[in-house]
């Protein structure tokens, strides 16, 4: 018999965010874990103080709210069920300063390969295909 702690459900979506609270890596991680996956990935895009030679004092992202989670929510769906994997997504809007997390995923797999390939996929397809804008400013 399996001990009541273990989790059975795998390849879902466990959470997908998107707002102006600072985001809870610890919370998203504990979020996906199940006995039956071994390969946890997180990938956290934080905002830098410099890009190349520009400084950076604070960045501004804005979304079409609807829309951008919408399109959040497409997309690790289609993570969860291409490597039957948990999966967790957040962004942040509005100001942010240096080394604060602008965007989060984490991939739980039944292996670590997998795991780091769903996490890549979930965070290139967030780049390319969610309506949030970032906007430097002072």
């Amino acid at each position: 018999m399996l001990p009541s702690a273990t989790i059975l459900a795998v390849g879902k979506v466990v959470w997908c965010s998107l707002g102006v609270e600072p985001l809870e890596a610890k919370a998203m991680l504990e979020a996906v874990k199940s006995d039956l996956l071994g390969g946890v990935v997180l990938f956290s895009g934080e905002v830098r103080s410099q890009t190349d030679t520009q400084v950076t004092t604070r960045l501004h992202y804005e979304a079409y709210e609807d829309m951008a989670l919408s399109q959040m929510r497409l997309i690790a769906a289609e993570a969860a069920s291409r490597w039957s994997a948990n999966v967790a997504v957040a962004h942040r809007t509005g100001e942010l300063l240096p080394g604060e997390a602008a965007v989060i995923t984490v991939a739980a797999c039944a292996h670590r390969a997998e795991a780091f390939e769903c996490c890549k996929f979930l965070i290139d397809r967030i780049k390319e295909d969610v309506p949030i804008w970032k906007k430097e400013g002072d």
